[in-house]
């Protein structure tokens, strides 16, 4: 392992402000480490070497000059391929963009490249950013760099990929349905899921190149190898987008934990509706176990939201009527007869809890449309409630570790294993609902590795706009060495 691949991002920036390292040099490391890696994870599908030896080049000159460097001055990193970055191919995994190329930069890519970064390419995403395993014709499948013939997670499963392949120090990941935070699970890294809107949307895909509307649900946030770089990011990438700048501002609440002795922790491991496997199971137990040996309060809370028979008809509702705009007619008709006939498809099989809302959302009118989010949104004033009593919940992020690549069509027949019994595919979005759902800031953290050398993370879920509180729980856990990031074998 060559350690400055896995320095940390505040690391290596402060060796690079002090002249120890120069951003060309960096750069041209980073470059060489995705030459020799990426054949093996194919998470890098895009670089653009002359343009990023360019851009380190003038980042040492300006420090050179004695300018004040940026947050990220001549940081080199990779990019998820759903954000637009000017003159560089953006195609989100799909042929029907294979050519495009943005004469404009995401507000993230923007945001960035202020900040003094060096983009140096893009990672691979499943087609239009819609599954979570990440492959597609245009650039091929992505493994786990833990074990690859299982996949990494999607749609940001080139980013975590490259981020535990020590390919990039800092990634910009985007989450709908658990796409930031399940690929860090799967892969053993950070990433965090940020409060609703506090990221702009701008310039990613989907929607469609050109969109302006902020679509619901969906989040933008960083991804890292450690809870201190994900502070750092989410810094940069956060705020008002540019034509909102007049009225807001950003100003995040302060972290409310110094110390694991102060944290009231809420533990929600366990839903009927959707089973976990008996090691993450034990290793979730465990984790608990020690916050309370190092006094933390620890407990169960009694809150009606915790329960995914009240959670998932209406995130499945609204996930369905977001992606209704993407389906063909002869698509909408299929859900329209998946959720007339949702009793009777369990005996073909096992079925994902109210999955036949998610078709009833794809072909509702938008009065329909209403009435649910006016049901999301007095859920999201009821879970303050959970959180007078507590600082952090901590649930699964998925049923399982990484998962065997299945590529298999179509996506509803495919299955998952969990202790032992065939589950549905789509129960991996049942534990991500909640933060989802309801626009919570959702921290995922490396917290251990099962008997076969898959890392699992928790899920560290807060109040809205406590982005800063699930982010500093999560370095808690590392400064008590109960979380943190393991490089895999053989990078």
């Amino acid at each position: 392992m060559d350690s400055m691949h896995y320095q940390p991002a505040h690391a290596l920036l402060a060796d690079l402000k002090s002249g120890k390292l120069t951003s060309e040099t960096l750069t041209r490391r980073f470059l060489e480490r995705i030459r020799q890696h990426n054949g093996a994870v194919n998470a890098v599908v895009t670089l653009d070497e002359s343009r990023a030896l360019e851009q380190a080049r003038a980042a040492d000159r300006k420090l050179a000059a004695g300018e004040a460097p940026a947050a990220l001055q001549g940081l080199p990193l990779t990019l998820k391929d759903t954000w637009e970055v000017s003159g560089m191919t953006t195609t989100a995994g799909a042929p029907a963009l294979k050519q495009h190329v943005p004469q404009q930069h995401a507000d993230v890519a923007q945001r960035l490249e202020e900040a003094g970064a060096v983009i140096l390419g893009k990672t691979n995403v499943p087609v239009y950013a819609t599954d979570l395993q990440s492959y597609n014709k245009l650039f091929g499948v992505t493994s786990n760099p833990y074990q690859l013939a299982h996949t990494p997670g999607g749609s940001s499963g080139g980013a975590a990929a490259a981020l535990a392949s020590g390919m990039t120090p800092l990634e910009v990941g985007s989450d709908l349905a658990g796409s930031i935070r399940t690929p860090a699970h799967f892969c053993g890294v950070f990433g965090h899921k940020p409060t609703r809107s506090l990221v702009s949307f701008r310039g990613h895909i989907p929607g469609p190149p050109g969109t302006r509307s902020r679509p619901d649900l969906a989040e933008g946030g960083p991804m890292a190898r450690c809870s201190k770089d994900l502070e750092l990011l989410l810094g940069i990438i956060a705020g008002p987008r540019p034509v909102e700048r007049r009225s807001w501002s950003l100003n995040m609440e302060p972290a409310a934990l110094d110390h694991l002795e102060q944290a009231r922790v809420g533990l929600w491991f366990d839903d009927p509706l959707c089973p976990i496997d008996d090691e993450l199971r034990r290793g979730y137990k465990g984790l608990a176990k020690a916050l309370e040996e190092r006094g933390a309060l620890v407990a169960e809370p009694n809150h009606e939201l915790l329960n995914l028979e009240h959670i998932l008809p209406a995130y499945f509702n609204l996930l369905g009527s977001l992606l209704a705009t993407s389906l063909k007619p002869a698509q909408r008709r299929q859900m329209k007869l998946i959720a007339r006939f949702e009793n009777w498809l369990k005996l073909f099989g096992p079925v994902t809890p109210f999955i036949g809302e998610y078709g009833r959302g794809v072909n509702q009118a938008a009065h329909q449309w209403a009435v649910w989010n006016e049901v999301r949104e007095k859920m999201r004033g009821e879970i303050e409630t959970l959180f007078e009593e507590f600082d952090v919940l901590l649930t699964p992020i998925t049923p399982t570790t990484a998962i065997r690549h299945d590529h298999s069509q179509p996506v509803f027949k495919r299955r998952i294993m969990v202790a032992g019994q065939p589950r549905a595919y789509m129960d991996q979005f049942c534990w991500i609902a909640l933060a989802t759902l309801l626009g919570l800031p959702a921290t995922s953290v490396p917290v251990g590795q099962t008997r076969e050398g898959l890392p699992f993370n928790v899920q560290v879920i807060g109040a809205p706009g406590k982005d800063l509180t699930t982010i500093r729980f999560g370095q808690l856990l590392e400064d008590a060495g109960l979380a943190g990031f393991q490089p895999p074998a053989g990078f």
